[in-house]
């Protein structure tokens, strides 16, 4: 070890409550698995010249001054907790306030720059000390889907606004940009950026007046909204019971009430025929396992020479096979049941099960960083008021890793965002 430039202060434990966050209360004690994670962390930190500070002034590995920067205030916990349950352990540990960072960002991008190669590949087996499978509770069937959404959606209308631009959409924006294609974001810019995205989404349907168009995901129903000024007519499907009373009020006040319909009805049970289906960002929340019968719903309502668009987040196919059945921080704390496709799988499901096929798309992953960053900073501004809210620290630090992984994610190229268009192709004579 050598020594860093300047002590780190010594961190206050975070307030945890052990009936809340039972798994985030408890340090686990694996002594041989903890040496061994301290190790791999060596490693990693050597390869991607990531600076790992420890408490008295050391460094893990020499590094320099400039490096992401991984702070442990409490490192004996920290490699327990990775040694235990490997990258489940990393986000409770943060949770914990075991490690911080003073760029929490740049810190995640590297992580997820490349991440099939952060483990040498002579070490991949120490994988199955740590990996397991989601609980089947939490599989995203028709008895479980609505308290998987409970978990994420229901926490407070008033947490969500506190971040979320007016228009209160919860998924990319799409910004105006340079001649060289970087996003121009800002906080001021957001609502428009985003009606810009739900405009581009309804043109890509087709939605015009007379239309009868089915939404499944409601959000906060600024997407029925905008339908419903075209002159369309629109049911949208939630299982969130607080998206669907705000939703409701928000159309009401808006003069639309007789043009949208929320209903709190699981995609699968949707009966009636649509001249459009539009989905933002739900297909991740669907899981693999459903994905056959998520489009052949929307194939079975679809009306002959309909049109289907749909915004999703997107991986790497082959990361995705490689993530696809293993329990992450993301799904036992942020979204459980889901999984992320790729543009690959979305191709192989609709293919298989339905008569509709991919005719466009178009990814937009740098906008997705930016959007995640607004939020992101607003919500780290505005603690005091989430404290207020009632949601105690371990879930602030929660939500700011969950933020500043998304972002990561896409700033790294790991996730995409699209818009794919779905059609039935005309027959062949």
């Amino acid at each position: 070890m050598t020594l860093s430039a300047e002590p780190l202060a010594p961190a206050a434990p975070a307030l945890v409550d052990a009936d809340h966050w039972p798994d985030v209360a408890r340090t686990p004690h694996v002594p041989v698995r903890a040496a061994v994670a301290r190790r791999l962390l060596g490693r990693i930190a050597r390869r991607r010249s990531l600076r790992v500070e420890l408490p008295g002034g050391l460094l893990l590995v020499p590094a320099p001054d400039s490096a992401p920067t991984v702070r442990l205030h409490r490192p004996d916990a920290f490699f327990h907790r990775i040694g235990e349950s490997g990258l489940i352990g990393f986000g409770e540990s943060y949770q914990a306030g075991d490690w911080d960072s003073p760029d929490l960002v740049a810190l995640l991008s590297e992580l997820a720059t490349a991440p099939e190669t952060l483990v040498p590949t002579g070490a991949q087996w120490l994988r199955r000390l740590y990996v397991k499978r989601p609980p089947a509770t939490e599989l995203s069937t028709p008895d479980n889907a609505r308290s998987n959404i409970h978990r994420h959606y229901d926490l407070s209308n008033d947490l969500f606004a506190l971040f979320l631009d007016p228009t209160l959409s919860y998924s990319s924006a799409v910004f105006p940009t340079t001649t060289g294609g970087t996003p121009l974001a800002s906080w001021d810019s957001l609502s428009s950026a985003q009606h810009r995205k739900i405009d581009r989404l309804l043109d890509l349907a087709h939605v015009r007046a007379g239309s009868k168009v089915l939404e499944i995901g409601t959000g906060w129903g600024e997407l029925a909204l905008r339908a419903a000024a075209r002159g369309a007519t629109v049911v949208s499907l939630t299982l969130s019971e607080e998206q669907q009373d705000l939703a409701q009020r928000r159309i009401a006040d808006a003069g639309y009430a007789d043009r949208v319909e929320v209903r709190l009805c699981d995609y699968r049970a949707v009966q009636g025929e649509f001249d459009a289906v539009v989905s933002v960002e739900m297909i991740e929340a669907v899981g693999r396992p459903f994905w056959p019968v998520y489009f052949a719903t929307i194939d079975r309502v679809l009306a002959p020479g309909g049109r289907v668009a749909l915004q999703a987040i997107t991986m790497p196919h082959e990361r995705m096979l490689a993530s696809s059945g293993t329990y992450t921080w993301i799904l036992k704390y942020i979204f459980p049941g889901g999984q992320i496709p790729s543009l690959d799988a979305i191709r192989q499901s609709t293919a298989r099960h339905t008569g509709l096929r991919v005719a466009d798309c178009a990814s937009f992953g740098p906008h997705y960083a930016e959007t995640l960053r607004l939020w992101r900073e607003r919500f780290t501004a505005r603690a005091e008021q989430v404290d207020a809210l009632g949601f105690d620290q371990v879930f602030r630090r929660m939500w700011e890793l969950y933020l500043a992984y998304s972002e990561a994610g896409f700033a790294a190229g790991y996730l995409d965002v699209q818009q794919i268009l779905l059609t039935r192709p005309e027959p062949t004579r």
